[in-house]
């Protein structure tokens, strides 16, 4: 029972929850041992300090230049974790407040530094996804070697001068009704093509069947049509000697 006692009394029992990693000092020394999820026994004499590795969001709201040198509004979201293989480390080094020692401070730097390389109307239209980007890549370089992993940066909303803002819409507008308008003209364009091709055919039909008519064939019809009437049962009248073709003229008796 004794030896029982002594080594419940050597021992202390400590719980890492889950998305948690546990970092073990003893005397304000880091020991070096790192605490995964679940129950530990551990030397009652050590401390245990419990950091997330859980993926985080921080926002921030900042104004930040262009080019030109205006003020605009940027409000980004920042996805980070701590890197769970570097715990000891970052907690011996930045503690647990490393967000605001290192990993905000990058941030606020990195945004400046890429929106003062693009204008404020680039800003605004094609340029927001590699400004994204670019700031990913920056920041990746400045804050990983430290043990903290960045994994996006998402650009929640720009907020630009409202005149400049006016004068962007507008010009946006006028590109728009400018392709609307092309678009328009080159449907007009193929329409009067398919028109031209049309009327092309129908004078080539009908040049095509003139060509194929000629007087003794109109008269030879004259005659089989004349035929035909003659051998209907209907009451009719004949006037021969038309000045014309020779044909008879044949008048219904009705």
């Amino acid at each position: 029972m004794a030896v029982a006692l002594l080594l419940v009394g050597s021992c202390a029992v400590t719980t890492i929850d889950t998305g948690h990693v546990g970092v073990t000092t003893l005397f304000g020394r880091v020991t070096g041992e790192r605490l995964s999820e679940g129950i530990h026994l551990i030397n009652p004499l050590k401390a245990v300090a419990k950091l997330s590795v859980r993926t985080q969001e921080v926002k921030e709201v900042a104004e930040v230049p262009s080019s030109e040198g205006l003020l605009i509004g940027l409000e980004t979201s920042l996805i980070y974790r701590l890197d769970a293989s570097r715990a000891t480390d970052v907690y011996q080094k930045l503690g647990t407040g490393y967000l605001e020692v290192i990993v905000i401070p990058n941030l606020r730097s990195v945004m400046r530094a890429v929106t003062a390389a693009h204008t404020a109307s680039a800003l605004y239209s094609e340029a927001r996804e590699s400004v994204a980007q670019r700031m990913l890549a920056d920041l990746k370089v400045a804050v990983e070697p430290r043990g903290v992993i960045i994994e996006n940066v998402l650009l929640r909303d720009i907020k630009l001068p409202a005149t400049l803002k006016a004068a962007i819409e507008a010009k946006q507008q006028a590109e728009q009704d400018a392709q609307r308008m092309s678009f328009v003209l080159q449907k007009e364009k193929q329409e009067a093509e398919r028109k031209r091709i049309e009327a092309q055919g129908i004078s080539d039909f009908q040049r095509i069947v003139t060509a194929g008519i000629s007087q003794p064939l109109l008269e030879w019809k004259g005659i089989e049509a004349t035929m035909e009437i003659a051998k209907s049962a209907n009451a009719k009248v004949v006037v021969v000697g038309n000045p014309k073709n020779g044909l008879p003229v044949i008048f219904s008796g009705q």
